[in-house]
């Protein structure tokens, strides 16, 4: 996450999600993630147990799939597979130039 950005689980609003899963550990690994990016991660977390389900199947296999079969808990492993997918975007070098300009010139 960006300095001073904390991860809030307001991102997982509505969701169901694992009792074990452990949003500090988490917010370690979003390091340098802005806050669109964290709220990507989060999106594509929630959906990870469906794309299990409907992994390999056809579009009439996929229209009898019950909601409950899909709609599960987020897991740590299913934040570990978004992280997988979803990159940061801003760069360490991008927060520097930003840090600095924020020295030289403050905020608007």
């Amino acid at each position: 996450m960006i300095p001073g950005q904390r991860f809030s689980s307001c991102s997982l609003e509505g969701v169901m999600v694992d009792s074990k899963l452990d949003t500090n550990v988490i917010a370690d690994k979003l390091d340098g993630y802005t806050g669109s990016d964290i709220t990507n991660v989060c999106r594509d977390a929630a959906m990870m147990s469906m794309r299990r389900k409907i992994s390999g199947r056809t579009p009439s296999e996929i229209k009898k799939i019950k909601k409950e079969d899909v709609d599960l808990p987020v897991t740590m492993k299913d934040f570990e597979d978004a992280l997988a997918r979803c990159k940061k975007s801003v760069s360490l070098n991008d927060v520097s130039r930003y840090k600095a300009w924020m020295d030289e010139f403050g905020s608007c």
